[in-house]
């Protein structure tokens, strides 16, 4: 339970990061159309710029049980997060834990969304006055690559570049940072493709690494180019354990390495460990 006024204000973040404190409104009914059939998403666009030049909307509701929200089981309307009350608590313990311990290094989350859980490291910072640690926020801010078959074979069936839900751009992720009052030169865009901007990032060490990349190629280009920066004692935090691609990248790089470290379950899809 929440006591002190720094945990009361990381909770009441937590919250209002993943929509907790409020019942999920209904949310446009396009923004399922590109898994429609063509015609299909001809009328939904269609009937919708009508409704729309009439200030009107054609919405869907939809009815969340609490252990959806609580483990990020769903894609939310209007959480700046996606990932769930349980692994914002991992990632506030993993913080948590790196500055007591005095783990160096930065902060970073490759792949995210509409910045929620990098918002929540630089909160974390702010609540305990830390100064001398930055927050990086890596994304293509145009959402997935397309799968790259010949160079990770285990993404070729992959479909995420084509959800335009995904695609956030970095002045909506600024926003969002801006509302919560968190955005300031602690707070470090990384912009472009995993492979071309993670390599020659201006990074040292790192404390805690998040990878949200959903695909087999995004974590491996993240693992391949950031873990080796990972301070011992630092974390590396796994997002989509439950997707093949993902599951298949982290359980090959740690076996190319001889990672020993145990893996620590989060969650149905969160995973994470220390390293040694």
């Amino acid at each position: 339970m929440a006591n002190t006024p720094e945990e009361l204000y990381l909770d009441l973040m937590k919250r209002a990061l993943s929509f907790a404190l409020w019942q999920e409104p209904p949310i446009p009914i396009e923004r399922a159309n590109y898994r429609r059939p063509r015609a299909k998403r001809f009328l939904i666009t269609a009937v919708s710029r009508l409704l729309r030049s009439r200030n009107l909307e054609l919405v869907q509701h939809r009815e969340l049980a609490a252990d959806e929200r609580t483990d990020g089981k769903v894609w939310p309307g209007y959480a700046d997060t996606m990932i769930g009350l349980r692994r914002l608590d991992n990632l506030q313990l993993c913080i948590e834990t790196v500055i007591k311990d005095q783990v160096e290094g930065d902060l970073i989350e490759t792949g995210v969304w509409r910045g929620g859980a990098c918002i929540l490291m630089r909160a974390v910072l702010a609540a305990y006055g830390i100064e001398d640690r930055r927050v990086f926020v890596a994304d293509s801010f145009e959402g997935l690559p397309e799968p790259d078959s010949e160079k990770w074979p285990a993404d070729r069936d992959s479909m995420f570049h084509i959800n335009p839900y995904l695609a956030v751009s970095q002045a909506e992720v600024e926003s969002n940072f801006r509302k919560y009052g968190l955005l300031d030169d602690k707070v470090m865009f990384l912009v472009g493709w995993f492979e071309d901007t993670l390599p020659s990032a201006p990074i040292d060490k790192l404390a805690v690494l998040r990878l949200d990349g959903d695909m087999y190629g995004s974590t491996m280009d993240a693992l391949s180019s950031l873990y080796p920066k990972l301070s011992q004692g630092g974390f590396c935090i796994i997002d989509d354990y439950a997707l093949s691609g993902c599951r298949r990248a982290v359980d090959d790089y740690r076996a190319q390495h001889q990672i020993q470290s145990e893996i620590q379950e989060v969650d149905w899809t969160g995973r994470y460990w220390r390293k040694e």
